[in-house]
């Protein structure tokens, strides 16, 4: 069967067990709804925090991203996977014992203040949408290119399944559809790992094929880390980035992990607070599979693209090169009418001189966009069709899944913390849940609108999410657990001075002409959350030391908060 066939069929059925699953577990209250009722097994709920975290960022563009980065793209394996550490120990078990459904709940509690809570609403609906288009673009690539449809079609497809069995099963059936999904992402994540380590290097461990040696007895870096140099670009394995980029970046996606609303309202759907505590060590379980498995496709699709195409005709390309110039994701353009593809860095001078000006190229040839290396690697790596279309179906069930949480914390903000906690507060559980519904509804046009006009790559585009999430929830929620000085004044001024920082900077150099030898200090926009975050606690800080104190009552929560269940009973047993 051809590629095509073995797509849709795959595809559809992963789409219809999603759909069943939605179905079977529909929510019927306004506590399924939001939380699933709060009855998840720890185990289940795990699996379903890693789909909802591992985003198309994880499963289409990081490996995308290393594969062309190198060594750079750590920035995000640690930035992500430290960051989940992070939530899991500093801040997930707190906010599960204040037991409420949303992150804009716990501010507008704990600030005693429901203009706290609408500031964290907008910083909730800005980072969740920002994240939401990294979700749709993926759909989109993945669409057009396997199901043959044009991008903007493949994102209304989507768009359309996702809201099915958002808007039908709330909370409760997008736990539960995630599990699902994370079963098809992680399988189609291994299939072709293995398959291409045991090609390449004769090992059937990814990982340990990673650092390898490829067939001719040359490790797999160190041929790399050739090849790449040949081409005019850095070695695989060194960055030339610098350092203090590296680590603000690394810690705005850490510290963005932290605070990102979707992945701290999963540990509201476990029974008690030891289930949180053990959702977050499964998930991160689940997690590390796809992550250490991550660098090792990076770099076989590294090589194994650049061994296919440079210097090749191309005329006798493989037909996977030209499904993929159909969707306007890779071009080529003859540039000296050789006939041949000449892939290599033109921005290096040394390389231009020395090698493309006397062997009469004109400039760098092939244009890739990064999010298409996971879905191609296996075609380039010539494996078998069912293994390429299982590939398409976990890129969608990432998507898919983040989508949906997002799209869940978008309704919630929307119905729970702006309707019912403030503006119409006697609305009735059934009037609730049909705006959460009507919201989602709202929000998955808009998302898949942003996602037919992606403002970049899958990763990037989530690196922003993740950078204003550091620099307005990560403080106003660390401060809210751990000082009870923290007042509401402090903590708006904070958020609204981090989020207006972040997202302005962000604005300006990816939007509106700035150059990065104007960034500030060398910091890139993907990083300027770290300085957004460090703002926020500077000014709540200031602010909250000469503003009115904490009331009693609010000081008195914080202590039930931090002090664990069972305190002092081992004394009086």
């Amino acid at each position: 069967m051809t590629t095509q066939i073995w797509t849709l069929l795959i595809v559809g059925a992963t789409f219809i067990i999603y759909i069943l699953v939605a179905i079977w577990a529909r929510a019927g209250s306004t506590k399924d709804f939001y939380v699933a009722g709060g009855g998840v097994h720890p185990i289940a709920n795990g699996m379903a925090t890693a789909a909802d975290w591992m985003s198309a960022a994880s499963f289409i563009s990081m490996a995308g991203l290393i594969s062309f980065m190198g060594y750079q793209g750590s920035q995000y394996l640690l930035g992500w996977t430290g960051g989940f550490v992070l939530l899991a120990l500093l801040i997930a078990p707190y906010l599960r014992k204040f037991g409420q459904y949303t992150v804009p709940d716990f501010i507008g509690e704990r600030y005693y203040s429901n203009a706290a809570r609408v500031v964290a609403l907008v910083c909730a609906l800005f980072v969740s949408f920002t994240y939401v288009v990294g979700q749709m673009k993926g759909v989109g690539v993945a669409f057009s290119r396997f199901l043959e449809t044009s991008y903007e079609t493949g994102v209304i497809i989507g768009v359309l399944i996702v809201f099915f069995y958002a808007v039908l099963g709330g909370m409760k059936g997008i736990t539960y559809t995630q599990v699902a999904q994370y079963c098809v992402l992680i399988f189609a994540y291994l299939v072709p790992a293995i398959f291409i380590s045991m090609q390449m290097t004769g090992n059937p461990i990814p990982q340990l094929g990673f650092g390898g040696e490829l067939t001719d007895g040359t490790p797999l870096l160190v041929k790399l880390d050739q090849v790449v140099r040949d081409l005019g670009f850095a070695e695989y394995t060194t960055s030339k980035k610098s350092t203090i980029d590296l680590f603000f970046v690394t810690a705005a996606l850490m510290l963005g992990t932290a605070g990102l609303p979707h992945v701290i309202v999963r540990f509201f759907t476990v029974p008690k607070v030891r289930d949180a505590r053990r959702s977050a060590g499964w998930a991160l379980i689940f997690i590390a599979i796809l992550y250490t498995t991550a660098p090792a496709i990076a770099a076989f699709a590294r090589a194994n693209l650049i061994a296919t195409v440079n210097n090749q005709s191309y005329q006798e390309m493989p037909e996977w090169f030209s499904n993929w110039e159909k969707t306007g994701l890779l071009t080529y353009e003859d540039k000296n009418g050789d006939g041949k593809i000449q892939y290599y860095n033109d921005a290096n001078p040394t390389f231009v001189q020395a090698v493309a000006a006397p062997s009469n190229w004109k400039g760098n040839e092939l244009t890739i966009d990064r999010d298409i290396m996971v879905l191609a690697n296996p075609e380039i790596a010539n494996l078998p069709s069912w293994v390429v279309a299982l590939v398409v179906a976990g890129g969608l069930a990432a998507a898919l899944s983040t989508a949906a949480g997002l799209l869940l914390v978008i309704a919630s903000s929307i119905s729970h913390d702006l309707l019912k906690k403030w503006l119409r507060p006697n609305i009735t559980d059934k009037q609730e849940l049909r705006v959460a519904r009507i919201s989602i509804a709202g929000a998955v046009i808009i998302a898949g609108w942003a996602g037919i006009n992606p403002p970049g790559f899958v990763a990037q585009v989530v690196a922003f999410a993740f950078g204003l999430a550091a620099a307005s929830f990560f403080p106003a929620i660390v401060l809210g657990i751990f000082t009870k000085r923290m007042n509401k004044e402090g903590a708006i001024t904070g958020m609204i001075v981090g989020l207006v920082f972040t997202a302005s900077y962000i604005i300006y150099f990816k939007y509106l002409g700035g150059t990065p030898d104007q960034y500030w200090f060398g910091i890139s926009p993907e990083g300027i959350g770290t300085i957004g975050m460090l703002l926020n606690f500077v000014v709540a800080l200031g602010v909250a030391s000469f503003t009115a104190p904490v009331p009693l009552e609010v000081q008195q929560m914080v202590d039930t908060i931090r002090i664990p269940s069972g305190v002092g009973e081992a004394v009086e047993h």
